[in-house]
């Protein structure tokens, strides 16, 4: 098999996030689950909109942030992701094409607008997301590209794409292009309440093969086994036998195959600022590490690292060269 043109293709939802640091009782006054993602309609998107305040736009989506964080390491990266062609998609595709990811989906003509997800961020860093997938859901089997597939060391599934049923036929498709091609496919869960829809599928995927990398935080590992055990459900995840990643905020991670058990600790930070795309962030370090050959230790050491540069400031992408910061810390020459 020759190398890849690509280290790491992500498939997931193209959305442009609005944040807004608030309180409490606007979630409270809003019926909001802290700390979770939920998906609204257009008008529901609208009314929280007008209870924001004061807010910041940027290009977001798990898995759009995810490849654009690997592409700071300097990972040869691609995103597959559907925008309509409006102002909000225009922005994303130009955003997402300027820190060097290679992005080639066809906008939609017509349909609904270009996803966005408001996040409101509390005093605490604590973000909860509600989405409006729009356009997102248009994506389907015909938006991938097989070339870019077979072209791709890692193919990189978001959880949150398992909600609308054409894209999840896009990503059966692609697991089986790149399994063909010998190359690996990794999911991330995305969010409990999105491991709560669809947990039996989930378990599937492991079990049938289609995903040989599972990334987690921990509330989401304990929701996929229906425990609230953190080692009941690590030793349920490690006999799956796959690649298991498992992040636990300022207790750091826990890496599992069925061989070994790897503890990595969390890196120290001056100030939490917004959680937003810290889970995002950690797949993005740990996979390029992954890309370059790193041990299993080194890769989470490089998400830690990541993660880390992203809770500190408002937003889900990095503002520092994560490669640079990578340097500086001994992880990468």
């Amino acid at each position: 098999m020759a190398d890849p043109r690509f280290d790491i293709v992500g498939i997931g939802n193209a959305i442009v996030d609005t944040l807004a640091q608030t309180d409490d009782d606007v979630l409270v006054r809003n019926g909001l689950a802290k700390g979770g993602m939920m998906l609204v309609d257009e008008a529901q998107a609208d009314k929280l909109y007008n209870d924001m305040g004061q807010t910041i736009v940027v290009s977001g989506g798990s898995g759009a942030n995810t490849i654009v964080g690997a592409a700071s390491f300097g990972a040869k990266t691609a995103f597959i992701g559907k925008v309509k062609d409006d102002a909000a998609g225009h922005e994303f595709i130009h955003d997402i094409r300027a820190i060097g990811v290679h992005f080639t989906t066809p906008p939609a003509k017509d349909g609904p607008a270009t996803a966005r997800c408001l996040v409101f961020v509390t005093p605490d860093g604590e973000r909860t997301m509600n989405t409006y997938l729009g356009a997102c859901q248009a994506l389907n089997a015909d938006d991938v590209d097989a070339a870019i597939i077979r072209d791709s060391a890692i193919t990189y599934l978001e959880g949150y794409l398992w909600d609308p049923p054409a894209a999840k036929a896009a990503f059966i498709k692609a697991a089986d292009i790149a399994h063909g091609a010998d190359r690996q496919v990794a999911l991330t869960l995305s969010d409990a309440f999105c491991v709560g829809r669809y947990r039996d599928e989930f378990l599937g995927l492991m079990r049938n093969k289609t995903v040989d990398i599972v990334f987690a935080n921990e509330s989401e590992l304990l929701s996929l086994y229906e425990t609230a055990d953190f080692d009941t459900a690590l030793s349920a995840l490690r006999n799956e036998g796959v690649l298991g990643v498992v992040t636990r905020s300022e207790k750091g991670s826990v890496v599992v195959t069925r061989e070994e058990t790897r503890a990595v600790p969390a890196y120290p930070i001056d100030k939490l600022v917004d959680t937003t795309g810290a889970g995002d962030l950690f797949a993005a370090g740990f996979l390029a590490g992954l890309a370059r050959g790193k041990d299993l230790a080194d890769c989470a050491r490089l998400g830690a690292l990541a993660a880390s540069e992203v809770i500190q400031h408002v937003g889900a992408r990095p503002q520092a060269n994560l490669l640079d910061l990578a340097r500086q810390n001994g992880l990468l020459t």
